[in-house]
């Protein structure tokens, strides 16, 4: 399976502007509005013109390279289902679907497109700068091709199964990355800035000597994968979109992402969207699962 680095331009630009919140983002303790302000941009020169539909109903139509669908209004107390149809020769293509769909439908999909157009909304509201835009292509449940990007540095993480992972910095030189071996010393953990509850805490009082480093979105995947931190243990919700692209990041660089059961996390295997509680690491010769 051969695929350019080069045509994640048309994807990015599709997913730009999106501002909602997901299972990955606790909004706890902070005065959330109850409308959105969204503004689809189409950035990719070599993508065909889109429709974009909110909810169902056609909300811009016939957007074309470096064209805006101007704000559009959400409401902000429940989920927002928003779609992206390229206009393509025989017929339109949904390339960004509604979450919504059933999983009868979503079931038949061997290949598709996994998008989060924002994952860490809580940091984007603090503009901290640790949320990032993730994309993967799901093959048979599985994250073939992925890039992680993040907005405010110009950082990507890039993976494609097969063929490594990699990290860019801007137009800098695109490096090979990879997890790092258990040493001496304390183990490195990265956890969440936003969510840390009973169950996590238990199982670093297990674990022992260690050093936690807090890090917001999918940027704590692949700090694992770049061989900055040891095991990243996420013992609460989280959303499909909010792993797969850094899943294929980590497993290309010679890491792991499980569930408790030590098994890998899979994609639309069933009804519903949520993942289970996970453990992602670079070394496999510690039993991870005995401090849960």
């Amino acid at each position: 399976m051969n695929f350019s680095f080069s045509k994640w331009a048309l994807i990015l630009g599709l997913a730009i502007g999106v501002s909602a919140c997901d299972e990955e983002d606790d909004t706890s303790g902070m005065t959330v509005p109850n409308f959105y302000s969204l503004q689809i941009i189409h950035a990719s020169p070599d993508a065909p013109d889109v429709n974009v539909l909110l909810g169902g109903s056609a909300a811009a139509s016939d957007l074309s390279y470096k064209q805006s669908s101007g704000l559009l209004t959400l409401n902000g107390t429940g989920p927002a289902n928003i779609e992206v149809e390229a206009q393509l020769p025989g017929g339109n293509a949904t390339v960004i679907p509604a979450a919504s769909l059933p999983f009868a439908e979503r079931s038949a999909w061997q290949r598709y497109w996994l998008v989060d157009p924002l994952d860490g909304t809580r940091e984007f509201i603090k503009r901290n700068g640790e949320f990032t835009v993730n994309i993967a292509l799901i093959e048979d449940g599985i994250a073939v091709l992925s890039v992680v990007h993040v907005p405010v540095t110009g950082v990507s993480y890039l993976a494609c199964k097969g063929q490594g992972a990699f990290k860019q910095e801007g137009a800098g030189e695109r490096r090979a990355i990879s997890v790092r071996k258990l040493g001496a010393g304390p183990l490195m953990v990265v956890g969440s800035r936003s969510h840390r509850g009973d169950s996590l805490n238990a199982f670093l009082d297990k674990l022992g000597e260690h050093e936690m480093v807090g890090m917001g979105s999918s940027l704590k995947l692949c700090l694992v994968a770049e061989g900055a931190a040891d095991i990243y243990p996420r013992l609460g919700p989280t959303s499909e979109w909010d792993t797969a692209a850094a899943q294929c990041v980590v497993e290309q660089a010679g890491g792991f992402v499980t569930d408790t059961d030590m098994l890998p996390l899979r994609y639309n295997t069933k009804d519903s969207l949520l993942n289970p509680f996970f453990l992602v690491f670079g070394d496999d010769s510690r039993d991870w699962s005995a401090y849960l």
